[in-house]
């Protein structure tokens, strides 16, 4: 094994450790980018990006939203929209009911509507602390209501992905949103409208080959996590080391998948200028 796949997967591991914690209020934590210990409240102050090296550490739905709007501008969309136990899986109602404990949210997604530098919009955000921002049938349907909503109102869409992929608690239903989300997405394009695309760490399976691909504009936050199967999987089908990074968003844009990384401190003025040039595009 590669000295860099070797530490590429512990990494990994402690960034997965991290995400478990979210950057806990009451003690330190330790950046997986440079390994250094720092006070939460630094790394608060610093919009949760490490003020050492600059990784961004994964936050929540509600969080990210905050930052990203206008005060007090958003209205949340179809809140009570929370996923069943279709296929009655083992332990998955308790799983349910743990994560919106720990979240706050109904679902791993947070849908509604909103203004950044002033510019209206439809905007969602997957949290990855619930079920690792997995998508169901509850977070399909909200980002399916939500493109339609947007293509009903003339609205340009911002979705922010972080996602293990389809929830697999619920089998073929969830892997069924991802034909009725890029279906929306699609309705949404042929209205001529705006669709900005945020991927951030991770965004992958179903997720990164539905709603999230299909961007008129793809984002992507430094470091992320970009791709369909995990790069250990994909090393273990073919027998082969993968490039160094592979997969990361650094990776992605030198490749084409993504139009610009964009570190977190910049992209509230990022998309309120893609905002602003699709209005004066619209000619009002």
């Amino acid at each position: 094994m590669s000295n860099a796949f070797t530490r590429r997967r512990d990494r990994l591991m402690a960034m997965k450790e991290l995400r478990d914690r979210y950057v806990p209020y009451d003690q330190g934590v330790t950046c997986p980018g440079c390994y250094r210990s720092m006070a939460r409240a630094e790394v608060a102050k610093n919009l949760y990006v490490c003020p050492l090296c600059g990784h961004h550490f994964p936050i929540g739905a509600r969080r990210r939203l905050r930052m990203l709007l206008d005060r007090d501008s958003f209205d949340e969309l179809n809140g009570g929209c929370v996923s069943a136990d279709p296929l009655a899986f083992p332990e998955y109602r308790e799983k349910l009911v743990k994560a919106r404990e720990r979240t706050g949210l109904g679902e791993a997604a947070l849908t509604g509507t909103g203004r950044i530098g002033g510019y209206a919009c439809a905007v969602g955000a997957l949290d990855g602390r619930f079920l690792m921002g997995s998508m169901g049938a509850a977070v399909g349907e909200k980002i399916t209501r939500l493109a339609e909503y947007a293509t009903a109102h003339a609205l340009p869409l911002i979705l922010i992905s972080a996602s293990g992929g389809a929830r697999m608690q619920e089998g073929i239903l969830s892997l069924m949103q991802m034909a009725k989300t890029a279906a929306a997405i699609g309705r949404h394009g042929e209205a001529g409208l705006l669709y900005v695309s945020v991927l951030t760490d991770p965004t992958t399976g179903g997720v990164t080959a539905s709603f999230a691909s299909l961007g008129d504009v793809t984002l992507a936050e430094p470091g992320a996590l970009i791709g369909f199967a995990g790069p250990r999987v994909i090393q273990q089908t073919i027998g082969q080391t993968l490039p160094e990074g592979f997969q990361s968003a650094e990776f992605q844009l030198e490749h084409g998948f993504v139009d610009a990384v964009v570190p977190r401190s910049a992209l509230r003025d990022t998309l309120a200028q893609l905002l602003m040039l699709h209005r004066k595009g619209e000619g009002t």
